[in-house]
């Protein structure tokens, strides 16, 4: 949900779709001013604080904040995906339809597998973006 638009009761029910416990490590990765401020801040409060690109951790969770116009997919995925645990997910956060940078799907789709990733499935994660959660395939 966005700050304006949405509760912390649905803010905190996005954050337990994207699984994201409370012993989670999560990485973030396009923060920009465009981004849904009250997820990022639930997500906050609930780990206690996101690394950046630049960790040495071993992260359970990427947050990847990513538009049209941020440039190569495949490099930002094969970035993301380096320090994910093998249970690690990545949270591609893009924005809807209609909104400025919007990605179609079918560019998800042809840059998961490239950075050695399937998508499995996506959810509304607030009133401007849209997550897909993106894994490495088992046995990787």
């Amino acid at each position: 949900m966005s700050a304006t638009a949405g509760s912390a009761d649905g803010v905190r029910t996005i954050i337990d779709k994207l699984g994201i416990d409370t012993d989670a490590v999560v990485m973030e990765i396009g923060f920009d001013s465009d981004i849904d401020s009250a997820l990022r801040e639930a997500v906050i409060a609930r780990v206690g604080e996101l690394h950046d690109e630049d960790t040495d951790e071993v992260v359970d969770v990427v947050l990847l904040w990513w538009r049209d116009e941020d440039g190569d997919l495949v490099d930002v995925l094969m970035d993301a995906r380096s320090p994910l645990s093998e249970e690690g997910v990545v949270w591609l956060l893009t924005p809807k339809p209609g909104r400025d940078g919007h990605i179609e799907s079918a560019e998800i789709s042809e840059a998961a597998p490239t950075a050695g990733l399937s998508s499995t499935s996506s959810v509304n994660a607030g009133e401007d973006w849209v997550a897909t959660r993106l894994v490495a395939p088992r046995g990787r």
